[in-house]
């Protein structure tokens, strides 16, 4: 396995190398300026695009231009975002810990709700506890995020005053601008716990509840169906029934043989999820008003704010490559008849 990571970890910078050139050459289809912008890392320097483009050499060949913008990328020169007013790369690193806070609070329920109820659903096959989860699992997958958010807001924010939007009290978002709590990791869950403060923690932790729940009965419908027909399949398999035969007893049978088998699929949908919950969940972000990448983003591309667009397509590259790379380790863990020669 360690060769095996080893190689997958060499061919990464080719996978990342691929990602920046074909974005590179969507890029040719802008004008000139606009190029330009994606080069700028201030307000002023955004207004002379006349120079950049020569500083740049905008105007010469793909080869020159992309070696060029190429160099800029690896010194962490991703250009000037209208929409944050600071450069882009500025803009993620304020930004990623907030979208990776939640969708860390949003993977894990997900995945266990979903491997739980799929689980549930195949071993009582036909039974109401399968047609309760089919139709869960079809009206979760049918329900547009956006409209359940838009409930959960107006129910248990505007009607039951039980949850906040945002991510924490008004007063614990002064405390951390002004510098009474410090931010280490950006994270206000774990700040607060870091601080020492157990109340900034639990009012990070109710606001997450409604953004949590509305992507968990969304997301999770996917991996019900997928673990349920995949476990159906294995339960019916040779070496299932010869597990039964020898008298093991039905929990093991299902929990240990069974599912072990069955997950392998779920594996791949949960790697490719977390990838694009880290990018962030865009309406989540925007309706809960939670300012994570998500909620930049689609206000910068309405704007044609181009830096900000192309930082998003490079991160969102960077982490799916990742993220595929830990799907690929897991399928080892999972089934030792996999190889990895």
């Amino acid at each position: 396995m360690t060769t095996f990571i080893v190689r997958r970890l060499l061919q990464l910078p080719i996978v990342l190398l691929a990602i920046s050139l074909l974005i590179f050459g969507m890029m040719q289809f802008l004008s000139p300026e606009q190029r330009a912008a994606t080069y700028a890392k201030t307000e002023q320097q955004a207004k002379n695009l006349d120079l950049i483009i020569r500083q740049y050499n905008l105007d010469k060949g793909f080869v020159v231009q992309y070696t060029t913008w190429l160099k800029a990328v690896l010194r962490g020169d991703l250009g000037y975002s209208k929409q944050s007013h600071e450069p882009v790369l500025d803009t993620i690193r304020k930004k990623l810990p907030v979208s990776a806070e939640l969708a860390l609070y949003m993977f894990f329920p997900t995945l266990l709700f979903g491997v739980w109820m799929g689980t549930m659903a195949a071993i009582h096959r036909d039974r109401f506890v399968d047609q309760a989860v089919r139709v869960f699992a079809i009206v979760g997958w049918s329900l547009p995020t956006f409209v359940l958010a838009i409930w959960m807001l107006a129910v248990f924010y505007g009607y039951l005053k039980l949850f906040g939007i945002g991510r924490a009290d008004d007063s614990i978002m002064v405390e951390f601008a002004k510098g009474t709590l410090k931010a280490y990791t950006g994270m206000i869950t774990i700040d607060g716990i870091l601080n020492g403060r157990w109340d900034v923690t639990y009012s990070a932790l109710k606001r997450l509840v409604m953004p949590v729940a509305t992507y968990t009965i969304v997301a999770s419908a996917q991996i019900m169906r997928v673990l349920r027909s995949s476990m159906l399949d294995v339960l019916n398999s040779d070496y299932v029934r010869t597990a039964r035969a020898k008298g093991l007893p039905e929990r093991a049978v299902n929990l240990k043989h069974a599912r072990r088998n069955a997950i392998i699929p779920v594996v791949t949908i949960a790697g490719l999820m977390f990838a694009f919950m880290l990018e962030g969940v865009f309406f989540i972000e925007i309706i809960f008003n939670i300012p994570g990448l998500g909620q930049w983003a689609v206000p910068a591309a309405i704007q044609l704010d181009f830096p900000a667009v192309i930082g998003i397509a490079l991160l969102t590259g960077l982490v799916v490559s990742v993220a595929n790379l830990a799907v690929d380790i897991l399928y080892g863990i999972i089934d030792p008849r996999i190889s990895f020669q």
